[in-house]
């Protein structure tokens, strides 16, 4: 990791499946990457995405069950007033979470999460069909 400055603390994510494990070091709050076959999980400035996650996975979590929401390309803001996990069966978006200076791309076949009480912007470049549960 050269080029960061050594006094950033870091955090280490482990994910282990049954064929390997594979650990990344990043700073914290930032990105966590864990990386298993094709499904890969991040985390980024408080939303986690579990990218192309296996089919065993949205049929453990019911996610074809769950209701649907979609939206043409559009710029709007959202607070999330409880935990919401979505499923994107297509689209594209980035969305920027209030007081961040980045924002956080999610796209079709993303399993997302966003946390209760985050307030953000979201902008749709390709219209979103999703699945969605609120907790």
């Amino acid at each position: 990791m050269a080029g960061v400055n050594s006094s950033v603390s870091y955090s280490l994510y482990n994910l282990r499946t049954k064929s390997s494990t594979l650990t990344s070091a990043t700073r914290r709050g930032s990105v966590v990457r864990a990386e298993t076959g094709m499904c890969t999980t991040i985390e980024k400035l408080g939303i986690k995405i579990q990218r192309n996650p296996p089919e065993s996975t949205l049929s453990q979590l019911g996610v074809r069950k769950w209701p649907k929401w979609g939206c043409p390309p559009s710029k709007f803001p959202w607070t999330y007033d409880a935990k919401e996990t979505c499923f994107l069966l297509e689209g594209k978006a980035t969305v920027y979470p209030d007081g961040a200076n980045e924002g956080v791309e999610i796209g079709a076949a993303d399993l997302v999460v966003f946390p209760k009480g985050m307030s953000c912007t979201w902008d749709v470049s390709v219209g979103v069909d999703k699945h969605y549960n609120f907790e």
